[in-house]
């Protein structure tokens, strides 16, 4: 039996172009790889290309009309001119502090029972799907939902549009972000920590309590934080529940501003104070959501279970 001899190069003779390492340009897969490459870079670049244009149209548009007195005065009545949108700010903080308020429990709450309690019972099974459906749902759906339910009835103290009931409108919408963020990083602690504790004699309460939602924390965190820049944007949920006030807040359950809505109002006015009002809380409202989802993505780089 005759074998052919291997150079000191590694290769047999004869067969050098066909068995070198070194990568070739002019073989059809190498020039197929690099139009695929380059064809998905370019979709790439589309795809972040309408992000990067919507915010530098609303640096550009609201930026110039950043002062002080923009984010502390009261819009202005139509035709006339200075003002702000003090009120819009403040009345976009109470609502989601609101929504947040009733969302972070129910949700936290939700996902633990799912993630601890009843992991794949068929109510459990139920609940998923139906987190999934809801967040898949429209905003203004919401919205007519709470307005049915709250506004029309005039449940809180016979008032109708609030901004208790912008509020909730907002929670049904953070309700799926903040259910699966929790069920999902729960999923992700060790089982031998609950193990450990339980060993130990810790009871089911006291291993969520002190082990297992501590060590999830971070995942949970990202999704609240999410679900409040989400719920800060919408539009369609606040003019249902929430309608809109020119004035400061008067309580949790009177008419109250917010920065999207103004944004509906003063953008279809054939007013340049009132649509330079709209350019600039819509500058400041795509700061708010872009600075909590930065956290979000900062608070995401710190998940290490």
């Amino acid at each position: 039996m005759t074998t052919t001899p291997i150079t000191s190069s590694g290769h047999r003779p004869g067969n050098t172009a066909k068995s070198s390492l070194h990568r070739q340009p002019n073989l059809p897969r190498n020039r197929w790889n690099a139009v695929f490459t380059i064809l998905a870079g370019l979709f790439a670049a589309i795809v972040v290309l309408p992000l990067l244009l919507v915010l530098a149209y609303v640096v550009i548009k609201g930026g110039s009309s950043m002062s002080l007195k923009l984010l502390t005065d009261l819009p202005p009545a139509p035709g006339m001119t200075g003002g702000g949108i003090g009120n819009a700010i403040i009345g976009t903080l109470i609502v989601s502090l609101i929504a947040a308020l009733i969302a972070i429990p129910i949700g936290v709450g939700g996902g633990i029972y799912l993630a601890e309690y009843s992991k794949s019972g068929p109510f459990a099974s139920f609940v998923r799907f139906g987190t999934n459906v809801l967040s898949g749902v429209p905003s203004i759906i919401c919205g007519v939902f709470v307005y049915g339910l709250i506004v029309a009835t005039r449940i809180f103290f016979d008032q109708s549009y609030s901004a208790m009931a912008g509020g909730i409108a907002l929670s049904v919408l953070m309700l799926p972000t903040i259910i699966k963020t929790t069920d999902e990083g729960l999923k992700l602690v060790p089982q031998e920590l609950r193990w450990g504790a339980i060993g130990v004699g810790a009871s089911k309460f006291v291993t969520i309590t002190r082990i297992t939602l501590p060590t999830a924390m971070k995942p949970i965190a990202t999704g609240i934080v999410l679900s409040i820049a989400r719920a800060a944007g919408e539009t369609a949920p606040l003019i249902f529940t929430a309608l809109f006030s020119p004035f400061w807040p008067e309580g949790l359950f009177s008419p109250i501003a917010s920065m999207s809505v103004l944004i509906y109002n003063f953008a279809i006015m054939p007013y340049d104070v009132q649509i330079a009002l709209a350019w600039a809380s819509s500058f400041v409202l795509v700061m708010m959501i872009l600075i909590m989802n930065i956290f979000a993505r900062y608070l995401g780089s710190l998940n290490r279970i």
